[in-house]
């Protein structure tokens, strides 16, 4: 019997001792999980920024609680903080092993890509929602939406760079035209120069014709400066003869 007694007085020894030992967790789970209601209460009434803070409460008390980060992601999204939210989902996806909370964490982190306009990441997280969750039909849509949009974005830059290329060509023709037309317009001129610098002498020189026309206009135009100094001495001499009677 005494055998019997210090078996089972140290048996409830090691369990008072285990219990002191987990005690402290224990109320950090209660106090993670008090603080996740709150939020929860707050996120139904559409208070986001009172959930957020409470879900963070529950970070401080239980900095291991995937369901907290996951439901800050939430309360972030809800905000239109989709980079932040992107970070808490991708956080509470490397801290689950639960396959379908992993899956529901990939989900919303695809949503959250999507938001911000990172489509090619967005697709990334919807697939591997999809393998963990084949039948998540909504990841299906969204994963198909995504697609669409990046198809189409590929298509628009495509076509821009595609107009900004044959602008830029245009551009070049256009100029490479001007520097022709200029081109040719200098080599003309310059042409023309070294012509008229080239040009021989007897080249410059008229006909035996037209300088003898030139001289009889000379000789004409002598002939008739003469009569008229003639004429006009005559009228002269006439005057002085006139008597005043």
């Amino acid at each position: 019997m005494i055998e019997k007694y210090s078996i089972k007085k140290l048996f409830y020894r090691v369990i008072i001792c285990l219990a002191f030992m987990l005690s402290p967790f224990l109320l950090f789970a209660q106090a993670d999980k008090k603080f996740i209601r709150q939020g929860n209460k707050e996120y139904n009434k559409g208070k986001f920024q009172e959930s957020e803070v409470s879900y963070r409460k529950a970070i401080d008390d239980n900095r291991r609680s995937p369901d907290a980060v996951f439901n800050i992601g939430d309360a972030l999204y809800k905000q239109n903080k989709y980079e932040e939210a992107a970070k808490q989902f991708a956080d509470n996806v490397n801290m689950n092993e639960d396959r379908e909370k992993k899956a529901s964490g990939l989900y919303n982190l695809g949503n959250s890509f999507l938001q911000s306009k990172k489509l090619k990441e967005s697709i990334e997280a919807y697939k591997g929602s999809l393998k963990l969750d084949p039948d998540n039909f909504e990841a299906k849509y969204n994963l198909a939406y995504a697609q669409d949009l990046l198809m189409k974005q590929e298509q628009q830059q495509q076509q821009q760079q595609q107009n900004q290329d044959k602008e830029n060509q245009e551009n070049k023709d256009q100029k490479n035209d001007q520097n022709k037309q200029n081109n040719d317009q200098q080599n003309k001129e310059q042409k023309e120069n070294q012509q008229k610098q080239q040009q021989k002498p007897e080249e410059q020189t008229i006909s035996r014709e037209d300088a003898q026309r030139l001289l009889n206009s000379l000789a004409n135009d002598e002939k008739n400066v003469q009569e008229k100094v003639k004429l006009a001495k005559a009228a002269r001499e006439r005057k002085l003869t006139v008597k005043n009677w």
